[in-house]
């Protein structure tokens, strides 16, 4: 009896724990881009107190790797390309060494080089013929991560050609995602997601218990969802070629541009990446676009804790070995 009394006081004190909670959610423009930062709170106020958290260390994390901002230490490496080795924070370091981890592994289909690409495609509607084969040739001619010299001993980072840059556009909103979220678990929040433009993480469950759900983007019509998966102390990221894109001849070009030849990928229209962390989801779902499907899908199939839902070019899904299709909400 005294057993049973107990498991009724623990589901009736949880329903009440539930019942005080709240989820407070605000959207707002932060590194150029939309962020919708939900947290799980005691009251709207704690909530919000939480999100301005939030809101700084994405800031503070923008001002760390923007390319646009010089005074940052993105900015100071990219213009010394050629002269000297620059200093930067242990953070920042590691955010290129593992960057360059990811291009290594992907065979170059990620690049944090890649800003180096002279813009001989237009997505904006200007294009009127393709750029020769000579100037797209030409134009990743500085492109290549084995070229960036590391010195652990020192925190330096060197480019070592006049004209050559790094960015972080390809996975900068995962790492900022992955710190905002850091910092609230640090500071005892039980659950949250931050999603950065469809780049996102999540920790606990909602205010209700329920999980964390993401939608994956119907390419046909971007206003719908056509499946729905649970996201369960991870993150998601989705690469698309839905919204910016060529059509020369009949062919489809994706504004997403393979680093190693200068050419804009084709075959896929949308790639959505599972793992631990949004900043490897981000780096991830580029490079499997890059790749293409067969050879995407091979490569998350070889990672621990990494899956892959893609939509090619003709509308069929194609997902990594930890994703079951009979699993999907349609």
């Amino acid at each position: 009896m005294k057993i049973l009394l107990s498991a009724l006081l623990m589901v009736f004190f949880h329903a009440k724990a539930q019942e005080d909670l709240v989820n407070v959610s605000q959207v707002l423009k932060l590194m150029g881009t939309r962020f919708e930062i939900t947290v799980v709170a005691q009251n709207e106020e704690i909530g919000y107190i939480n999100i301005n958290e939030a809101i700084s260390e994405i800031k503070r994390i923008e001002k760390l790797i923007s390319s646009w901002d010089e005074g940052s230490e993105t900015s100071k490496i990219n213009r010394n390309a050629g002269i000297r080795p620059v200093v930067v924070s242990r953070e920042l370091f590691g955010l290129i060494q593992r960057a360059i981890g990811i291009s290594k592994i992907t065979d170059g289909a990620f690049d944090i080089s890649y800003a180096s690409i002279d813009s001989v495609w237009k997505f904006n509607g200007e294009m009127t013929k393709m750029p020769s084969p000579e100037a797209i040739r030409e134009s990743v001619q500085k492109v290549g991560y084995g070229k960036i010299v590391l010195d652990q001993t020192k925190s330096t980072v060197f480019l070592p050609e006049k004209g050559m840059k790094i960015a972080f556009g390809a996975l900068g909103k995962g790492y900022a995602a992955d710190r905002a979220k850091a910092l609230l678990v640090s500071k005892e929040v039980i659950g949250g997601i931050i999603n950065a433009s469809g780049d996102l993480t999540t920790w606990g469950t909602k205010y209700s218990g329920e999980k964390w759900m993401v939608g994956i983007t119907n390419p046909l019509d971007k206003t719908k969802v056509f499946s729905w998966l649970p996201v369960i102390e991870s993150a998601v990221a989705t690469s698309g070629n839905y919204e910016k894109f060529l059509l020369f001849k009949g062919q489809k070009y994706s504004h997403i541009i393979d680093p190693r030849t200068g050419y804009p990928t084709q075959g896929i229209q949308s790639a959505t990446v599972f793992a631990k962390n949004a900043e490897l989801c981000d780096a991830l779902a580029t490079a499997v676009f890059v790749m293409g499907k067969d050879a995407g899908v091979h490569l998350i199939n070889q990672l621990d804790g990494v899956e892959v839902v893609l939509i090619d070019d003709d509308n069929k899904i194609l997902t990594s070995s930890g994703i079951l299709l009979d699993t999907f909400e349609k």
